[in-house]
């Protein structure tokens, strides 16, 4: 066989026999049963074939590109390639690149690799007998879903459409909304095998160099057989593996993709998932919503505030009662401690154990929840509130006041707008309820210490993950836990480049009114 040998045998370039060559394809893919060829005459007299796989090129567009094929110049062509001294041959593949095909991008390919990776990619791959180089016609267009309405991060008021699983679409989106030449994209391919294309968004004149920097090192160092949901990059380029925290912020949200951008924030786009991450990423970041910025800076406020609040109740709620009713009786009011002591009367287990229970068994329901047919989802969710739950307390197995504590403890988690903090604070809880049960509320006072520490120790790609209380930066508390009327916003975070963080113009520190 003609061509040049990889390392393992197999031919690099294409032999220039067509029978060959499509031989070739086909042992490699396996004899692939969605593997199509279309034979057909180019030119009038060149044996062609038309290689791609079914369900990755769209119909449509594979048509088009027939017909286009068909209609080739013949003869007219050529002596003008004659004249210019290249040869007729190579003067047909041009034209078929330049001036017939229609279908978007049309490339050549030179070898086997960049054949299988446009093949792969949905192209249609033309080859002509005595050919060896190939002609990748931009035929993909296999089916997708539609935008649609976000799922993780849902709003009252504010954009109602979310990112869908195509690469292109996610950025056609942010660019709808940032229609400035400042936004530059990247792209890479990473995965051995998966080959997935991944986009890397920033203001140009807005990012910190050093976090840019710092993200195309990490994305350059992943080496792995296959990426197939962002998940997997995250944990590649999280600054440690050692926390219950995100150091990477994940949403379906375009609007809140914007926004970061706009703050000197880096987005990376995974091809095939929703899902896209944002760094650095702050500790606050995580309490804040899209809708914050839509509604009056007062209400958004309020909304933060019992954000912040429902954190506390949800992980500290079960260690506080546990260790009230074990170790420290006095602290509780005379009336509250009577009628706490008359529903643990015939209970069978110690606080600890009771509260580690219903934990427990929460967590398989929220699970069986998640996972269960929607159909049944719900029912689930009845059972396992009313039924379970009322009769454990009727069979003096669980206190009334512990399945209290359970529900308030589970709705507050679910106020945190992102799901990977709600995650963390839920194992934050059960080992808060350890410290508790063992030291009572110096074992919470210790935890909370600890996590303190280990906030104010974490960065995110360079920058601290308390800030901005730790480091403090004061001018940048008005977007934080509260948050000041957009004119009084002037200045852009520290994620920002520091020679460019003025964002409001001179027309937006007068507030209100007409000039």
């Amino acid at each position: 066989m003609s061509g040049s040998m990889k390392n393992g045998g197999e031919p690099d370039s294409l032999s220039g026999k067509l029978d060959q060559d499509i031989e070739e394809i086909g042992r490699r893919l396996g004899g692939s049963s969605d593997l199509a060829v279309k034979s057909l005459v180019v030119s009038g007299r060149y044996p062609s074939a038309l290689v791609y796989l079914e369900g990755l090129a769209d119909q449509t567009l594979l048509q088009t590109a027939l017909e286009s094929l068909m209609r080739v110049p013949g003869d007219g062509g050529e002596s003008e390639a004659v004249q210019a001294g290249q040869p007729p041959e190579d003067d047909l593949l041009r034209r078929i690149c330049e001036r017939v095909l229609t279908t978007g991008g049309s490339s050549r390919v030179k070898d086997f690799n960049e054949l299988f990776q446009s093949l792969l990619s949905g192209d249609s791959i033309l080859m002509v007998e005595g050919q060896s180089e190939a002609i990748a016609a931009g035929t993909g267009g296999a089916e997708e879903r539609s935008v649609g309405e976000p799922t993780s991060q849902a709003v009252v008021r504010g954009p109602m459409e979310g990112f869908t699983e195509n690469i292109r679409t996610n950025i056609s989106q942010i660019r709808r909304r940032i229609r400035d030449t400042g936004l530059w994209s990247e792209k890479y391919i990473i995965g051995r095998r998966t080959h997935t294309e991944v986009a890397v968004l920033y203001m140009k004149d807005i990012v910190r160099p050093e976090v840019l920097e710092e993200v195309r090192i990490r994305l350059g160092s992943i080496d792995i057989d296959g990426i197939l949901e962002s998940g997997y990059i995250e944990e590649f380029i999280q600054e440690t593996t050692f926390t219950p925290f995100p150091t990477v912020f994940n949403t379906d949200r375009p609007d809140t993709a914007a926004g970061a951008l706009l703050e000197g924030r880096v987005v990376i786009i995974v091809d095939g998932t929703p899902f896209v991450l944002l760094v650095p990423a702050l500790f606050v970041q995580f309490f804040q919503s899209a809708e914050d910025y839509y509604q009056r800076a007062d209400i958004s406020s309020l909304l933060r505030l019992v954000r912040v609040i429902s954190l506390f109740i949800s992980m500290l709620l079960p260690a506080l009662y546990v260790s009230l009713t074990t170790y420290h009786q006095e602290m509780l009011p005379t009336a509250m401690l009577i009628s706490l002591a008359a529903q643990r009367e015939g209970v069978p287990f110690p606080a600890f154990v009771e509260a580690l229970l219903m934990e427990f068994i929460y967590e398989v329901l929220r699970e069986a929840g998640v996972r269960m047919p929607r159909t049944v989802g719900q029912a689930v969710s009845i059972v396992g509130t009313l039924v379970i739950g009322q009769a454990a307390v009727d069979a003096g197995i669980i206190s009334a006041a512990m399945v209290i504590i359970v529900s308030l403890t589970a709705i507050s988690s679910f106020v945190i707008p992102s799901i990977s903090m709600s995650i963390s604070v839920r194992i934050i809880r059960f080992g808060m309820m350890i410290l508790a049960g063992s030291f009572g509320l110096v074992g919470i006072f210790f935890g909370c210490v600890l996590l303190t520490v280990h906030i104010c120790s974490l960065r995110s790609f360079g920058v601290p993950y308390s800030m901005p209380f730790a480091p403090a930066a004061e001018d940048e508390w008005q977007d934080t836990i509260l948050r000041v009327p957009w004119p009084r916003m002037k200045r852009r975070p520290t994620t920002a480049v520091a020679g460019n963080r003025q964002r409001l113009g001179k027309r937006g520190h007068k507030g209100g009114g007409r000039s």
